[in-house]
């Protein structure tokens, strides 16, 4: 596939939560079925600096600790604000990084 002659403007968006806050699924859902944004993808990380200050780490045999997950995707500013708007509810303040970028 070509990349895109003229660029176009996005918003690019990472969301921070845990395995522990249970709420990524539903976080997922919203933005891939109800708000279609783009470039939706959900990452499960072996390790992570919590905030508490604790550093848990995944080992072969143990994936059951509380992880960081972080769910990014792109849109436009007008999507974005929709999109953010629609998993308010489900996102501690202070977990949400989000710039601008160009999709090519």
């Amino acid at each position: 596939m070509p990349i895109a002659a003229t660029p176009t403007d996005i918003t690019f968006v990472r969301i921070y939560v845990t395995e522990a806050h249970g709420k990524q699924a539903e976080i997922f859902r919203r933005l891939h079925d109800e708000c279609k944004v783009r470039g939706v993808g959900l990452f499960r990380g072996i390790a992570g600096l919590g905030i508490e200050g604790i550093l848990p780490s995944t080992a072969l045999l143990d994936l059951a600790l509380n992880l960081p997950v972080v769910i990014e995707f792109f849109d436009t500013d007008e999507k974005i604000t929709q999109a953010l708007e629609a998993v308010s509810d489900l996102i501690e303040p202070g977990h949400v990084v989000s710039f601008k970028a160009q999709l090519r």
